[in-house]
């Protein structure tokens, strides 16, 4: 279905003015990662994890004060979902197991039920040991770098090699981007949001091929024109595809961000920012990428293979 025809966007007239705005978020980012760093989630950091219930609005200065006076100094609180619900985080502690974790969660719900006169439910306590942690966020980091570098492999060998670096430069562009929202502003991160991370770099690659495709197409099938028609040219001509397949899943998205809780709430931020950025990323960055890195008819005509004009004759 087409729903946006005959379109004869310049594209590319812009690729200078989006290169300096994508330099200029990215050195935000950058910047907020190298100084502010990353509010890490309990699957990276280690520690234990507790979820309370409360029968009226929790304030957090008062279970704060009230976690203080029963030892517990070094406790992140926050609400989680309604002003009722409240989410305790403990830093690892030496030689903690489970077992430990267990006691702790019991001493830090007899302290709050204590001072909110014994109307605390306790819901839900996770543990997750220091060593584990770190592996966990060395496997993550691990996991989006053989990503990278098997995309640049098969897109190299799918198209042509600077098709192949304008598609990596444009999902390292995404990872950045998505991460350094996260440390910007302080959302936490953890697995869930590591996970939307990769599949937005699949989601992304994924629009990037389409127009590559339709690229490698015109180029054999335009016999006029400069690489910068032929590459307007074919963004327009795959446009409606893209803001129909990114509508729909941000449509999508939004329900889950609004509607789903706190739960996947980073999760559902994180593939919102990425697939916005990613569909930027596909125009601006990795088919500017390629235009600035000389790419040319000749670099995606067919090899034609020697006798062919032989075989040919009658």
């Amino acid at each position: 279905m087409q729903v946006l025809q005959g379109l004869n966007i310049d594209f590319m007239g812009r690729r200078r003015a989006a290169a300096m705005l994508s330099a200029a978020a990215l050195l935000i980012c950058v910047a907020s990662m190298l100084v502010r760093g990353f509010d890490l989630g309990l699957d990276f950091t280690g520690g234990t994890l507790i979820e309370l219930g409360y029968e009226q609005p929790a304030e957090l200065s008062e279970v704060r004060a009230a976690l203080s006076e029963g030892g517990f100094s070094g406790a992140t609180v926050q609400h989680f979902g309604t002003l009722r619900d409240v989410m305790i985080r403990l830093a690892p502690q030496a030689g903690e197991g489970e077992g430990a974790s267990a006691e702790l969660s019991d001493r830090v719900f007899r302290v709050l039920s204590s001072a909110a006169g014994g109307v605390v439910e306790l819901r839900r306590v996770e543990f997750v040991g220091p060593q584990v942690g770190e592996e966990l966020r060395e496997d993550g980091g691990l996991a989006v770098l053989f990503s990278l570098i098997g995309i640049l492999v098969y897109v190299a060998l799918r198209f042509e090699w600077r098709f192949a670096v304008g598609a990596v430069i444009a999902l390292v562009h995404d990872v950045l981007f998505t991460v350094g929202v996260f440390s910007l502003f302080q959302i936490e991160l953890d697995l869930p949001v590591l996970a939307a991370v990769l599949a937005v770099i699949g989601y992304s690659l994924n629009d990037t091929i389409v127009i590559f495709d339709r690229v490698r197409e015109n180029f054999r099938k335009v016999r006029k024109g400069t690489v910068i028609d032929v590459m307007n040219q074919s963004i327009n001509e795959t446009l409606s595809r893209t803001v129909i397949t990114s509508g729909t899943t941000l449509l999508v998205l939004l329900a889950l961000f609004f509607l789903g809780g706190q739960a996947i709430g980073g999760f559902s931020l994180a593939l919102i920012i990425g697939i916005v950025v990613g569909t930027y990323s596909t125009v601006y960055v990795a088919t500017a990428a390629a235009v600035a890195l000389g790419v040319s008819r000749a670099d995606l005509m067919p090899v034609k293979k020697e006798g062919a004009e032989l075989d040919a004759l009658p």
